[in-house]
């Protein structure tokens, strides 16, 4: 079963969006990587999920997705496009993960992510 993961909150702002969040819920905002400011919102011991809010692309200027983790990016992605699913962002190769952008037949988009 995959999971999710993370989210991804995606600003024109991204500074403003973090101050914003780091001030009313107290999360925690680390250093850009990759444009990428990674976030934690607790503690492990409690439920919930971290995340990141990076500068929106063209494509996705402003809104959140969910990163869902999957132990085989390219047939995650065959089956998401074979259930009507559309790639916004193809397979894309980081340090540590592969990562892509879907939208699903219904216009919700989302992340897949599989560690390497």
């Amino acid at each position: 079963m995959a999971r999710v993961v993370g989210f991804e909150m995606n600003s024109q702002d991204p500074q403003r969006a973090s101050s914003f969040y780091s001030s009313v819920f107290g999360w925690k905002v680390g250093a850009p990587n990759w444009g990428y400011h990674p976030v934690t919102t607790g503690s492990e011991e409690q439920p919930g999920i971290n995340g990141g809010i990076a500068l929106g692309p063209h494509d996705y200027a402003h809104g959140t997705r969910i990163q869902i983790e999957v132990d085989d990016i390219d047939e995650a992605i065959r089956k998401s496009k074979d259930a009507g699913a559309q790639i916004v962002r193809d397979k894309m190769e980081f340090d540590d993960f592969y990562l892509a952008y879907l939208v699903d037949p219904v216009g919700i988009g989302f992340g897949l992510i599989q560690n390497k």
